[in-house]
């Protein structure tokens, strides 16, 4: 499962809105690919689709869609926006990450 905060919630609301998704039909699409200065690094996009083997989560009002493969590196993650004084954007709090660089970007197992 991947947990949103509601600082997150509402930065989710209106960038789907700006770019024409419709949050209570739409998901966010959370996944992991490689690269990144600690091995793997995050993905996130708007999506309207959803694949087979896709799992798709519903938290705090957002719908989340994340590919099979990327979900073991995401259970219990909470998707979280910073708009402090180190820059703004998503933040992923993930408990499975051994290490994560300085920008929160990437992170290793």
């Amino acid at each position: 499962m991947i947990k949103v905060s509601d600082t997150a919630k509402k930065k989710v609301v209106e960038l789907m809105s700006d770019d024409g998704f419709d949050v209570s039909k739409d998901f966010i699409r959370v996944g992991v690919k490689s690269g990144g200065c600690s091995g793997l690094s995050y993905d996130l996009k708007f999506d309207n689709t959803k694949a087979e083997e896709d799992k798709v989560f519903e938290d705090n009002g957002v719908r989340i869609i994340v590919d099979k493969k990327s979900f073991l590196y995401l259970i219990g993650t909470t998707l979280e926006y910073s708009g402090g004084l180190n820059g703004t954007g998503f933040v992923f709090n993930n408990p499975n990450a051994n290490r994560t660089c300085g920008c929160g970007e990437s992170f290793s197992l």
